[in-house]
């Protein structure tokens, strides 16, 4: 069985937040915000673009001021599809495609050199990826009002902290970390 294409719902949900958009805003949101639990290159977005104005998910406009530039926005067809979609029920966690655990789970000797290495580069990116969210975090959700405009994405943006945390918190602890 073919798996349900997320991409779509993806965009659909982007439109419903920003009303229109333009290909290279949603290919930013990809760099910015979704980005953070969700990676979509715009070799991606902009074939599945088309496929989603082919099936009347969304149309395509053009501004008076800039006619080469095309905008999209949300049809009822695509508010309904995204609605159904936020309302099917969760049947499975996704599989992640985690390197550091894939080469942690083929070392076989605790005391493999690149065991230490490979514990240090992980801390690294980590905290390094910590730092990032920190900062987005001040930056979109400085006060309450901001929390209460985008309330998904903020507790979604606080759930990878509190993941994060939580990593460096295990990997710190292993005797080979130091």
């Amino acid at each position: 069985m073919p798996k349900k294409r997320t991409l779509p719902y993806i965009i659909l949900g982007l439109l419903a937040q920003h009303q229109e958009m333009n290909g290279r805003q949603i290919t930013l949101q990809f760099q910015n915000e979704i980005g953070e639990f969700w990676k979509a290159a715009h070799s991606q977005i902009y074939p599945e673009l088309k496929k989603m104005t082919d099936e009347g998910l969304i149309e395509k406009f053009t501004k008076s001021d800039n006619d080469k530039e095309i905008y999209y926005t949300l049809t009822q067809s695509g508010k309904e599809a995204l609605e159904t979609w936020i309302r099917e029920p969760l049947k499975e966690l996704p599989v992640s495609q985690d390197l550091f655990s894939l080469k942690m789970f083929f070392i076989q000797d605790e005391n493999d050199p690149e065991l230490k290495r490979l514990v240090r580069e992980e801390i690294q990116l980590l905290e390094t990826q910590l730092a990032h969210l920190r900062q987005r975090e001040q930056i979109i959700f400085g006060d309450k009002t901001a929390q209460n405009n985008a309330y998904g994405h903020y507790l979604i943006l606080r759930r990878a902290i509190a993941r994060l945390e939580s990593q460096l918190t295990w990997l710190k602890s292993l005797r080979v970390a130091f």
